[in-house]
């Protein structure tokens, strides 16, 4: 049984519901135009159903963010201790923060990576068009003909980089690829170099933050070549959302001490609304129950020493 059976009758039937729209509003049925509006169409619908995912990741990372100083006295702690003991009780301790924060290390790539088999369902669906075979729902021979067939500047959706001599699908594809690896870096460079607090520029963290500004990048460089030019349509348009998103999200939502922080605070400012909040009474009399406390410690202290 195909596992991608449910995912490709769904991008089927997503595909063509948006067809029919645009179809019917005036578009050629049989151009690229129709299909490609379809493509975007699915972007709107997946990603419109991945933001509750967006909100947690973002939730995540601001955790990370926040979580990087006792991860720092953490690794502190167990710095140049290699047993067996130490580096299980250093994982425990760590995966317990985390756990305890809400944080998750990988989350920058959960998004993509539930995304993978809707490239993948994209991905047969058009490979199965191109051979003008019928799909598994509503993609039937006509439409999946027509979608194999259709054009969007002398380039077919279903030719890819290398399995085409035609020069336009060349130059189209190769200017696809390249708007992807350079969404995919900007979006990933504009967390790194707006959104982060500087005081945790060394932490591991940020490490997997730089391993990442050039390894996805690079997975879109190498999947390009290979991929029809209507997965990379969607790859393309998916991509542009993310940065978007991102952009947005930074400018309104930023992390405490992070550049980005500091120019809401400023754009707040110049604005009249930026309202730093005042300790209230109850939190005056809260702060000085504390330090009662220790100052009677002291004074029992200083009377045994005299």
């Amino acid at each position: 049984m195909d596992l991608l059976w449910p995912i490709k009758w769904l991008i089927e039937l997503i595909l063509v519901s948006f067809h029919t729209l645009f179809s019917s509003i005036g578009f050629s049925f049989n151009s690229g135009a129709s299909w490609v509006l379809a493509i975007v169409g699915l972007v709107l619908v997946v990603r419109a159903a991945l933001i509750p995912v967006f909100v947690k990741q973002i939730k995540s990372q601001r955790n990370m963010m926040l979580v990087q100083p006792e991860l720092l006295k953490l690794q502190k702690k167990y710095k140049g201790k290699t047993d067996r003991e130490s580096r299980e009780k250093f994982a425990r301790e760590q995966m317990d923060l985390y756990k305890r924060t809400g944080s998750n290390p990988l989350s920058s790539c959960l998004p993509l990576l539930l995304q993978m088999p809707i490239f993948m369902g994209l991905f047969f669906v058009l490979n199965d068009a191109q051979r003008n075979k019928a799909g598994v729902g509503l993609l039937d021979a006509a439409l999946a003909q027509s979608f194999s067939q259709a054009e969007i500047f002398g380039a077919r959706l279903s030719d890819t980089f290398f399995g085409s001599d035609d020069l336009n699908v060349k130059i189209l594809a190769g200017t696809m690829i390249f708007l992807m690896t350079a969404s995919q870096f900007i979006t990933q460079k504009q967390i790194m170099t707006k959104n982060q607090n500087p005081d945790v520029q060394n932490s591991q963290f940020m490490q997997t933050q730089k391993i990442l500004l050039y390894v996805l990048p690079f997975v879109f460089l190498i999947s390009g070549v290979t991929f029809p030019l209507g997965v990379m349509t969607y790859w393309l348009v998916s991509n542009f959302w993310t940065m978007g998103q991102q952009f947005l999200v930074i400018r309104n939502m930023p992390t405490p001490g992070s550049p980005a922080f500091k120019a809401r605070e400023e754009r707040l400012a110049r604005k009249g609304k930026l309202q730093i909040e005042e300790p209230t009474a109850a939190a005056e009399e809260e702060t000085k129950k504390r330090q009662q406390p220790v100052g009677k410690q002291r004074a029992k202290k200083k009377k045994k020493q005299t």
